[in-house]
């Protein structure tokens, strides 16, 4: 994407009524109005909110809100060119039950509270497979307790991934700290029993991995 297209995105992301982007400051000082509010102020109903971490270009979240008007869904993502399709897409079809927050994912305690979320989904994040950059990894420890701060009670997180690789040490995480498994498979295509909104939504770069042969895995699980 050229420079020009990128800044052209940046400033309809200004515009666009569903795009929250706070600065860090405001979010490390607790002055973002929206935390631990956003079923009052921004959406105004009661729904459960579910969360798309590194949403991409929105597509999961734009297709998750389609199929589920009874929820409410925040893509987040600290690109916001990217997901400014998933944007432009929402307010095209004057979908109300999305947001997105253009933000990192290590902050995303200071944008939400306490048991305000329902469900995360992780899709296709970078593996991060050399050993330094395991800090970076959404599934490792320090994450996992991020999203429990924001989680309801019960609440749910589904893993989406191209990657054995993530599986596997998701996986191994999982069960290493105790947390509950409530389904997990390692090629959910070729499991007739794999749930319909997970094998019923395809990225564009999903399309791609399944045209090369790629599996794709998926866990859902609750951290204890």
């Amino acid at each position: 994407m050229g420079s020009k297209n990128k800044l052209k995105r940046f400033k309809e992301n200004e515009k666009f009524e569903n795009v929250i982007q706070p600065s860090r400051e405001e979010l490390i000082d607790n002055s973002l109005d929206l935390k631990g509010n956003w079923s009052q102020v921004y959406f105004k109903n009661e729904k459960p909110i579910v969360l798309e971490l590194g949403c991409g270009k929105g597509e999961y979240t734009v297709e998750l809100a389609r199929q589920n008007p009874d929820k409410n869904f925040i893509g987040i993502d600290i690109k916001g060119a990217r997901f400014w399709r998933g944007a432009k897409t929402a307010l095209e079809e004057n979908l109300e039950n999305v947001a997105f927050v253009r933000t990192q994912i290590e902050l995303i305690e200071y944008v939400f509270a306490e048991n305000e979320i329902s469900e995360i989904w992780i899709t296709f994040p970078d593996p991060q497979i050399k050993y330094k950059r395991t800090k970076h990894r959404l599934t490792n420890a320090e994450f996992l307790n991020r999203y429990k701060k924001i989680l309801k009670e019960q609440g749910e997180v589904h893993l989406k991934t191209d990657s054995e690789f993530m599986h596997g040490y998701t996986l191994g995480l999982l069960h290493g700290e105790g947390h509950e498994i409530l389904y997990s498979h390692h090629d959910i295509y070729s499991n007739e029993y794999s749930p319909k909104e997970v094998t019923g939504i395809q990225t564009f770069y999903e399309k791609q991995y399944l045209e090369k042969g790629k599996p794709i895995t998926y866990i859902r699980f609750r951290i204890n």
